[in-house]
């Protein structure tokens, strides 16, 4: 199925930072759970990511990519509100895509 250009704008994806993480040990397959904060216009959404792969002190901080306008899931007892971006490598572990400089919480990708 081919996306026109008009679809690709339907989706806001943005740049935030993890601000805070936890254990989900409710979750079906490992998973974190993560806190992000996508600047002023947007704010702090939650989301859950099988990124078992990361330790807690390497997603602290860190910066990621998240789709914000899709609608929240219910992951179990957690509502997850954005879909965190990743590819897999050759191991099949989830390797987060993020900018490689800082840029504003919130910048929308183009």
């Amino acid at each position: 199925m081919e996306a026109t250009f008009d679809d690709f704008l339907k989706i806001d994806i943005r740049v935030g930072r993890v601000t805070r993480v936890e254990e989900f040990p409710e979750a079906r397959k490992p998973a974190w759970k993560l806190w992000i904060d996508f600047g002023s216009e947007i704010g702090e959404k939650r989301s859950s990511a099988q990124i078992t792969n990361y330790t807690r002190e390497e997603l602290e901080g860190r910066l990621v990519v998240g789709v914000v306008n899709f609608a929240p899931r219910q992951i179990g007892p957690f509502v997850s509100e954005v879909l965190v971006l990743g590819v897999s490598d050759a191991q099949g572990r989830v390797i987060l895509l993020r900018p490689d400089v800082d840029v504003p919480l919130g910048e929308r990708m183009h």
